[in-house]
């Protein structure tokens, strides 16, 4: 009942509003009080099962408040003071520390699941609050702490595998991985994260109960991730290759599922086909760009004039328009296809210089792929096709 009453008033106060004054910091440092006298007065009173299972339900409530200090400090932090009282990060660098530290009786104890989930949880709530105060991760101590954060979720993981009953942490790992992966991405950061996204995807492909269709589509999700930061380390091969390997591990699944008992549903169907279109965009990317490199010495008339007279030809009217009809059904997917084509990281799209590197085969290209999508979007290409 206390316990319900103090997040009861922690949610209300995170409801009042985004922008804490003295009196809401008042108020905020009376409930994280209030906590702490909780634990401190019930521990003596309870078996030490009940009492740690309630450390990390309540730190789960508080992080789903977005309380993540509290939880990291009064939940997460309080359950792994028992293993050890010096720094944790200390400990998440050395596998064979990190397993005589955290499961000195092996991991078919019983509190062995309780302590992954701290170990795990503590991560997201120490990146968390990094993300609050950091948005941008402009400060350095930022960007390294989401490293070090991103280091020990594997290490964690990497313990975590080879137990089945554990595919759970391996599932949620992936996801917190990935968030934190997009989030450097996003500010330049490709380079050094490739290695944890390509972890991620290998732990979803080494635990067994993960390899079924349910996971499918957040696989096919990892494996965009890990080839779009493959185009951004201008290493697009790289990116292809590992498109092409995501679609053999797809067919592999699904002649797993044709031998099966149970028929294809159209659920099953739309799962793969979703994850297929993924990896086929991610194929394009490079596909439609390749065939046009051609050495400086070729000439070649300027792409305007045919694509002035193309307006009046059926669809396809392009090179890579019969590329787009080829590779995707409909104008859902030809137009992702399009929008991944032109993204590129070491460019602006819409800033008027011309592609690097200052290939004609490239910029026309870039101007199919701009004039198959204007027809797609005016919905011209059905009409024609």
């Amino acid at each position: 009942a206390e316990l319900r009453d103090v997040l009861g008033f922690l949610r209300r106060l995170g409801r009042a509003g985004e922008t804490k004054g003295p009196q809401q910091h008042d108020l905020h440092r009376r409930g994280a009080n209030t906590l702490f006298n909780i634990w401190i007065k019930y521990k003596p009173r309870l078996p030490e099962w009940y009492y740690n299972e309630k450390l990390l339900k309540v730190g789960d409530s508080l992080a789903q408040i977005k309380e993540y200090k509290l939880a990291l400090v009064q939940c997460y932090g309080r359950y792994l003071q028992q293993f050890v009282s010096v720094s944790l990060d200390d400990i998440t660098y050395d596998v064979h520390r990190f397993k005589s530290t955290f499961f000195p009786n092996g991991f078919r104890d019983k509190s062995a699941a309780l302590t992954f989930h701290a170990l795990q949880e503590r991560n997201v709530c120490i990146y968390q609050m990094v993300f609050s105060s950091d948005r941008n991760l402009q400060n350095q101590e930022s960007l390294k702490t989401c490293f070090n954060v991103l280091s020990s979720l594997r290490l964690t993981m990497q313990v975590a595998l080879p137990q089945e009953n554990l595919c759970w942490l391996i599932y949620n790992g992936t996801i917190h991985i990935y968030t934190i992966c997009r989030h450097l991405m996003m500010i330049g950061q490709s380079a050094k994260v490739l290695e944890y996204l390509l972890w991620a995807s290998i732990c979803m492909e080494s635990s067994i109960p993960l390899l079924s269709v349910h996971y499918l589509t957040w696989r096919a999700t990892l494996y965009t991730a890990v080839c779009q930061c493959y185009f951004d380390c201008q290493a697009s091969i790289h990116g292809e290759t590992f498109a092409r390997r995501g679609l053999i591990k797809f067919d592999e699944l699904k002649q797993l599922e044709n031998i099966s008992s149970s028929p294809e549903n159209s659920e099953t169907k739309k799962i793969f086909r979703e994850a297929t279109l993924k990896m086929s965009v991610m194929i394009f990317k490079r596909a439609v760009y390749e065939p046009r490199r051609k050495p400086k010495c070729y000439f070649r008339h300027k792409l305007r004039v045919s694509l002035k007279e193309a307006q009046s030809v059926p669809w396809p009217r392009t090179t890579t328009e019969r590329l787009l009809s080829e590779m995707f059904e409909g104008v859902a997917a030809q137009f992702l296809a399009i929008l991944e084509a032109l993204s590129d990281s070491s460019r602006r799209v819409l800033h008027p210089t011309p592609p690097v590197p200052d290939e004609n085969g490239i910029r026309d290209v870039i101007s199919e792929l701009f004039f198959a999508g204007l027809e797609i979007l005016s919905g011209n290409s059905i009409k024609k096709q």
